[in-house]
């Protein structure tokens, strides 16, 4: 596939966001969602998520074990779960496949399926310039200077109004960052916290935007967006990985996503 054509770089460039529909086939499409089938199929549910506690004190285990369990999630493939699907003795409550809120964060790195779409050639392009509730990625992904994360957001099956698609405030992207989600101390509880608050946004300011499968949509790291409940009887499938330049930039040492000796920050362009 080409580079974005100038229409299209200048679309990004005032609205935060860019469609790309058909960057993916069917058939890759196909192969993520059979994937997807397979790791979860073999997932090891951990602790955190499905023991029942009654103490004070295993209660805070408990909570210490999902803080370490997601901040150190950034060199691991682990498993994110839906509130309510498990009941008092760590039963499911649903399939497990309907169980699973986010797969992360490494199957770019350590999964074969996953590795080949991210570094596929048609995500090496080289003229990307610089319930989900409203957010910026920037908040959770801050650099030095701003402006050098990019979201690859791609649906893997169709996203509609009914299902969750997204939700942009288009041109949102140049007034800076208003949270930021940092860790707390080694051994703290909850393990991260916020700096600055999100502030109130008139939801009329929010634009839908369906995408069929295959679809990428380009984000910047500082447009506000969002995604719905899904409503419908359908799952929304979604791959997302994030680029950032890497020259001349530093990335915040207080990110709750840090690369780790094991994994660094793979570059695209291998």
């Amino acid at each position: 596939m080409a580079c974005l054509s100038p229409s299209q770089l200048q679309k990004f460039q005032q609205d935060g966001f860019l469609v790309l529909e058909g960057f993916l086939s069917t058939e890759e499409c196909v192969a993520m969602q059979q994937r997807i089938g397979e790791i979860v199929a073999e997932m090891d549910v951990p602790l955190h998520c499905r023991t029942e506690f009654s103490t004070q004190e295993e209660e805070q285990l408990r909570a210490q074990g999902s803080t370490d369990y997601f901040l150190s999630s950034g060199d691991k493939i682990r498993f994110f779960f839906e509130k309510g699907v498990f009941d008092e003795k760590g039963n499911f409550l649903v399939p497990p496949e309907k169980s699973v809120n986010k797969i992360g964060h490494a199957l770019h790195a350590h999964d074969p399926v996953f590795k080949s779409i991210t570094h596929s050639p048609k995500v090496q392009q080289p003229h990307f310039d610089g319930e989900v509730s409203p957010h910026q990625d920037a908040s959770f992904l801050y650099t030095e200077p701003l402006g050098r994360v990019l979201g690859v957001w791609i649906a893997v099956e169709d996203a509609t109004l009914e299902n969750g698609c997204l939700w942009f405030i288009p041109g949102s992207h140049t007034g800076g960052v208003s949270r930021r989600m940092v860790r707390a101390p080694v051994g703290s509880v909850p393990g991260t916290s916020f700096l600055g608050s999100e502030p109130a946004r008139d939801n009329s300011l929010f634009v839908p935007t369906p995408v069929q499968r295959g679809a990428l949509v380009l984000i910047h790291g500082e447009v506000v967006h969002k995604s719905k409940l899904n409503l419908s009887d359908h799952s929304r499938q979604a791959y997302t990985f994030h680029l950032m330049e890497a020259s001349g930039t530093t990335w915040s040492p207080e990110n709750w996503l840090q690369p780790t000796a094991e994994l660094p920050f793979p570059p695209l362009y291998t």
